[in-house]
Formats: C-alpha cells, structure tokens, sequence
C-alpha cells in the first residue's frame, strides 16, 4: 500500500477541507479522468482497490495515472483504553481530497471501456465522482 517513505512530523491534527481544488483540477496525461465531487479522506487502501478495480477491467491495456497519494497519518487508540495518556500511534495513511480533484487518468482504451472501469473504482471510493474527458 501507499505510504510516504519519510515525513516531518509524526502525526496529524485532523484538520477540515475547504474549497475547491486548485491543483489537479484538469485533465494532465490520460484522454480520460475520475473526478471527485465533494471532499473527503480517502485511505491507501481504498486508492490500491480502486486502482486495482481500473487495471482488471482494462485487462492491463493502455496506461493508468493516480494522482494523488496518501501522505497524512491517522492515528488511533486501541480499544478500551481509558481517556488520557496522549494520541495514540499512527495507524493509516490518508489524503484529503478537494472538489474538483482529478485523482485517476487513462489512456489507450476507448471511452465505454473507460467509463465502465470508473465506475468500478467509483464503487471502492467514499465520494461521489464523475467521469471527464479530454476536449481534443
């Protein structure tokens, strides 16, 4: 799974998402995209079975782009542990997606094709997205 190889702090205040994206709005190397709609934490976990989803039902033609990577650390307590006593360990990596995002790209498979595989990796995220094409 995703995970950042080092960062400069530990752990994470949880923080809000606010605003639109600026960065990754637009289409940057596929023909065709996966848009977020409303913001969200999305864990490595769940970018791996989306990806995995779009790969299959490609049946590996053409190229995949993510384009976003988990690089905030969540941490939890373990269970039944009483209040007190600091934060707890980190646990799993996030990223904090904004509207507008395009967070997966393809190329070299027609539109159906593409569509049908967003859909699928649609259905292992916790947002609502929608599909974009590139205006030739």
């Amino acid at each position: 799974m995703l995970s950042p190889a080092k960062t400069k702090y530990r752990k994470f205040h949880k923080g809000r998402i606010h605003g639109e994206a600026s960065a990754n709005a637009s289409l940057s190397f596929g023909l065709y995209g996966l848009k977020a709609i409303e913001p969200a934490r999305i864990t490595a976990a769940q970018i791996e079975a989306a990806r995995r989803a779009i790969t299959r039902h490609m049946k590996r033609v053409g190229k995949v782009w993510v384009n976003i990577f988990p690089d905030v650390a969540v941490s939890k307590k373990p269970a039944e542990v009483r209040m007190g006593s600091g934060k707890g360990a980190p646990e799993f990596w996030i990223v904090r997606v904004r509207p507008g995002v395009v967070m997966f790209e393809v190329e070299g498979i027609t539109e159906d094709v593409a569509r049908a595989a967003f859909d699928l990796a649609a259905a292992k995220l916790p947002i609502k997205t929608k599909f974009v094409k590139r205006l030739i």
